[in-house]
């Protein structure tokens, strides 16, 4: 991966971490990292346990960055939410799944956000 595109990721991420907490959310973890795979984002909305993947893109020329969040990755982020809750002994916890497409068009012009709540189910998502 090229320092252009991570550049891009870093920036898209820290606009999502701003976007979520300017509507309430607690972000617990950033860039959370385990055997099981990484999450973007992990946050409280209200007393919900959100793991957020973050897409960002300069253009749609490959089609929009939510449609990037395919089956496969979708099963890792599952896995590593998986290992996150195992790691901290939370039990019985409400726990959603958002992708949080973030697309900068121009440089003069702000980004835009689109933001997928409960994008995609916890199957096999298993809870202390």
């Amino acid at each position: 991966m090229t320092e252009a595109r991570r550049a891009v990721g870093r920036s898209g991420e820290d606009v999502a971490r701003e976007f979520l907490e300017r509507r309430g959310f607690t972000i617990l973890a950033a860039n959370f990292r385990c055997a099981a795979g990484e999450i973007d984002l992990i946050g409280r909305d209200s007393k919900t346990l959100v793991f957020v993947e973050v897409k960002s893109r300069t253009s749609d020329a490959f089609g929009p960055p939510k449609l990037a969040v395919h089956r496969r990755k979708q099963r890792q982020i599952v896995r590593a939410a998986e290992w996150f809750l195992a790691e901290r002994r939370l039990t019985d916890v409400a726990c959603r799944f958002d992708v949080l497409a973030v697309n900068f068009p121009e440089e003069d012009e702000p980004p835009r956000i689109e933001w997928v709540r409960d994008a995609f189910p916890a199957e096999g998502l298993w809870v202390w």
